[in-house]
């Protein structure tokens, strides 16, 4: 009939990097923190968590993902990388603060500001 519709068609982008907020083409590098204790029974749904696990999304560079660290004062361990499972390290003190390790070194943690 000669009559031309254009279609515009825009897609939503909703994976953003938890670190630098930028968004995230293809697939996102996943970060997930293990529980601090692991408990025989589930906590209530009254009862807090001490740390969200995650999953948290990031561009692959690992700079990303220890902005968000250190935007939330956790520590980093020098002797371990940014994997996919990190584990928390409670650090004693007046305050209660949290280092993030992967756990695959056998000696001791290194922490330092993210």
């Amino acid at each position: 009939m000669g009559i031309r519709i254009p279609t515009l068609q825009q897609d939503n982008v909703a994976i953003r990097c938890r670190g630098c907020s930028g968004v995230i083409e293809g697939t996102p590098f996943r970060v997930n923190v293990m529980d601090v204790v692991a408990t025989e029974v589930a906590r209530t749904w009254a009862g807090t968590t001490t740390i969200n696990p995650g999953p948290y999304q990031f561009h692959p560079d690992p700079a990303c993902a220890r902005a968000w660290m250190r935007a939330r004062g956790y520590l980093f361990c020098r002797r371990s990388a940014v994997r996919e499972l990190m584990r928390p390290i409670e650090i004693p003190g007046d305050e209660p603060r949290l280092g993030l390790c992967d756990g695959l070194h056998r000696d001791d943690h290194e922490l330092v500001p993210a």
